[in-house]
């Protein structure tokens, strides 16, 4: 098996080196001369000049990338650069691995296309974060056919401590955008309590130190909230502007299915004025500066 790797950012890095120590040969490429740079100097790993050059030479591709839009055009090419995608050099029966976050209904159909070119198509986000994908400890949700999702069952093991078969093709990106909608609820509802706890005159720390030993504890005020929200730190490592579109992915599968979720739509506008407000490149734990701003409550204040 010669693996390649397509978006070696902040999450795929970490990602390939794992497979390459794994053993796995491993052919990368990435838009980003820094990135190529970077990767392409530990050993086991090679660089591609272009998406078609890294079909030819692969197998088994994985992609890493911001949305199933830039994954769709890797894998079939934009209009004006046809040539220049993964279909133009893979070879019948060759596996693609989404393991970006996309949308699961794009997801199906393009499973669908791909079939006209005997190509094969797993769906596996992950959860972890960026510590997850150094510690290789990510939680791994695969969507797909059992035979397929067995047969690379190892390669993924190698980036993850967990890999969960979530259902056929499109549930992994499903489920891991209905886990990040119940993530960012919970954290949004923290953060929250946070805000009234501190006007009725109660310590921030000691309402999530409450939490924590209560009914309401969750991961994030678990392992966000002292951590990062009240140092004011806000280095989680996931965008907000990402946290805010897998809540999308989210609500349009919902609605795509023809079910109508009120806390899913007001959770969604919280999340998309936020983006709005301070930007989707800022950290995600960051959500507390737009709720500041929008209640009037300051916590450092």
């Amino acid at each position: 098996m010669i693996v390649g790797f397509v978006g070696i950012g902040t999450m795929g890095d970490p990602m390939v080196r794992h497979v390459a120590a794994a053993g796995y040969a491993v052919v990368v490429y990435d838009t980003s001369p820094q990135a190529i740079a970077r990767i392409a100097k530990v050993s086991g790993i090679e660089k591609a000049g272009s998406l078609a050059e890294l079909a030819t030479r692969c197998n088994t591709i994985i992609t890493m990338l911001p949305n199933g839009k830039t994954v769709h055009e890797v894998i079939l090419g934009k209009p004006d650069t046809k040539n220049d995608c993964l279909s133009a050099g893979l070879r019948a029966g060759s596996m693609i691995i989404d393991m970006s976050s996309s949308d699961p209904i794009g997801t199906r159909q393009l499973g669908e296309e791909l079939e006209s070119f005997g190509l094969r198509l797993l769906d596996a986000p992950v959860s972890g974060g960026r510590k997850g994908a150094e510690q290789a400890t990510l939680a791994i949700m695969v969507g797909g056919e059992t035979a397929p999702v067995e047969e690379f069952r190892t390669l993924l093991g190698t980036m993850g401590k967990i890999v969960h078969h979530a259902g056929p093709l499109g549930s992994g990106h499903a489920v891991k955008a209905l886990n990040n909608y119940v993530s960012a609820a919970g954290f949004t509802a923290a953060l929250e309590a946070m805000l009234v706890g501190h006007r009725f005159g109660i310590d921030p720390g000691t309402i999530i130190d409450i939490i924590n030993t209560s009914s309401g504890r969750n991961n994030s005020t678990e392992t966000k909230i002292h951590q990062q929200v009240l140092p004011r730190s806000f280095k989680q490592g996931f965008a907000l502007g990402l946290m805010a579109k897998d809540l999308r992915t989210a609500l349009d599968l919902a609605q795509g299915i023809g079910l109508d979720l009120p806390l899913a739509k007001h959770c969604v506008g919280i999340w998309n004025k936020a983006e709005a407000t301070i930007g989707g490149d800022t950290d995600h734990t960051e959500l507390l500066r737009y709720l500041e701003q929008a209640t009037g409550e300051y916590l450092d204040g």
